[in-house]
């Protein structure tokens, strides 16, 4: 004897269209009404949570934003890594970092407790901007400048990681962002350490 075999054409048996349970009726919406609420958090969140930092966000052309950025290497540059220059700006200065394949260029060092505004973009193609071990991460675009003020807030050597695959040398993209004391010296263990970040003027 065959056993029927239950298709997708098959109506399913029972009487589906019956009214749900009240029980159901109070789960749909408890769910309705915390949907809801998390979409009014979004917003919210965005203004008064301060783990979405608004910047300054404008069209740049990106040939024009590299030469920008091999300009300001070159009026602050204090050493050299591998071939990528090590600039330090003065604090309260404009610094900028651009990602192109598969490199950050150029690499910062910044004081500790210092305001500095942070421009960031792309020569090429998207790239992400992931600053470990800080949880702070962006997206570069090119053609956009996404500037942003910051304030290094412990001293260390952080690592700028692509976390937007970008290529064949994705995984060998990474920068560096190194933050000295008011001794000139960054300290070796950073795992505790912290960037804050605050809006654009």
């Amino acid at each position: 004897m065959l056993t029927k075999v239950h298709t997708g054409l098959d109506p399913v048996p029972g009487i589906w269209w019956r009214p749900a349970h009240k029980a159901e009726k109070i789960w749909v919406a408890i769910a309705f009404g915390w949907c809801m609420v998390l979409f009014a958090m979004m917003p919210l969140w965005h203004y008064r949570g301060g783990q979405n930092p608004s910047g300054v966000r404008r069209r740049v052309v990106p040939s024009a934003y590299y030469a920008r950025t091999l300009a300001f290497a070159k009026q602050y540059k204090v050493g050299e890594d591998q071939g990528i220059p090590i600039v330090e700006p003065p604090p309260g200065a404009e610094v900028y970092l651009v990602g192109l394949t598969f490199q950050w260029y150029p690499i910062l060092k910044l004081q500790r407790g210092k305001e500095y505004m942070l421009h960031l973009s792309s020569l090429d193609v998207n790239h992400g901007f992931s600053l470990f071990p800080v949880n702070v991460n962006f997206q570069v675009v090119p053609g956009y400048d996404y500037g942003l003020r910051v304030t290094p807030t412990a001293s260390g050597d952080f690592r700028i990681i692509c976390n937007e695959f970008c290529g064949i040398g994705h995984h060998a993209m990474v920068g560096r962002v190194i933050v000295v004391d008011e001794a000139g010296q960054p300290v070796a263990d950073n795992a505790r350490a912290r960037i804050r970040s605050g809006g654009a003027p």
